[in-house]
């Protein structure tokens, strides 16, 4: 099984699989099929791309039906590229380690580069080629949060992949920006070498925590996701967070989301080792 954002196998933001890929890649089927009983080499892949589809595979009543329900379950498979590839991957591996002679990686990737799919297999990792598609990962949770923090960050993090796969881009950023002034809260109590953090707001807590911590890292990154916040802020700067001017306001794009999303999940990362640290100390 390849490793990859497991957020791809529940919607199709990653895209269909190119045609030409589900085409290269069931006349390589038809290949491998030559090495032996014809049908049973036909049924096994059908059950991998059944399963990539969400369904099962019943036995065809010949191999002719079953290379036109093979041909079915990976028009259905097709719709979510990751889930096709993995399906191929997988079968030609279990098959490899059956004796049977099936395509290298070089021969998947060539097909997947010749019809510009996005994607490369890197095992036992599925790469997305394509930067704007590129899923932020969750930070790893650390001791100082409980489980319905953790929990909610999580399910945060997922909406707005999930956002960002629909197009919907300043929803996306809104739901990340959102989330750093929740994560924020954490810090509230929280004892430093220079103080206790007071405030109460995401203004406030980060103030005190960069007053805190002068000539840190801490403190340069506190100044990084003021600069950032403001910007969103503004109705004339992002136009995320208090709305976006009606004549001088710009709709975000697609990259722009990206990058804000990006920047800011690297935020939260940094503030929830940074609240591990300081609550073990």
């Amino acid at each position: 099984m390849l490793k990859f954002n497991g957020a791809w196998r529940f919607d199709a933001g990653p895209g269909r699989i190119p045609d030409g890929v589900e085409r290269e890649f069931f006349e390589l089927i038809g290949k491998v099929a030559t090495q032996g009983d014809r049908q049973e080499i036909l049924e096994h892949f059908k059950a991998y791309f059944a399963s990539a589809a969400g369904t099962t595979a019943s036995w065809s009543s010949s191999a002719s039906w079953a290379e036109t329900d093979l041909q079915t379950y990976m028009g259905h498979a097709g719709e979510n590229a990751p889930l096709f590839i993995e399906a191929f991957y997988d079968a030609c591996e279990t098959l490899r380690g059956k004796g049977v002679a099936v395509p290298d990686v070089s021969v998947m990737n060539r097909v997947l580069a010749k019809y510009k799919s996005g994607y490369e297999i890197r095992p036992p990792d599925l790469i997305s080629q394509n930067a704007d598609a590129a899923p932020f990962a969750a930070p790893e949770k650390p001791a100082s949060l409980d489980a319905q923090a953790w929990e909610l960050i999580q399910s945060s993090l997922s909406e707005a992949e999930k956002l960002l796969s629909e197009g919907r881009n300043r929803q996306a950023v809104q739901e990340v920006l959102w989330l750093l002034e929740t994560v924020s809260t954490a810090f509230q109590g929280v004892e430093t070498d220079a103080g206790t953090v007071q405030g109460k707001y995401f203004n406030k807590i980060i103030g005190d925590l960069r007053r805190h911590h002068q000539g840190t890292t801490l403190e340069q990154v506190i100044g990084w996701i003021t600069t950032l916040h403001g910007y969103l802020s503004s109705p004339t700067g992002g136009g995320i967070r208090h709305g976006t001017h009606l004549k001088a306001g710009v709709a975000t794009k697609a990259s722009e989301a990206r990058l804000f999303c990006n920047l800011i999940r690297s935020y939260i990362t940094f503030l929830i080792a940074e609240h591990g640290r300081l609550s073990r100390g």
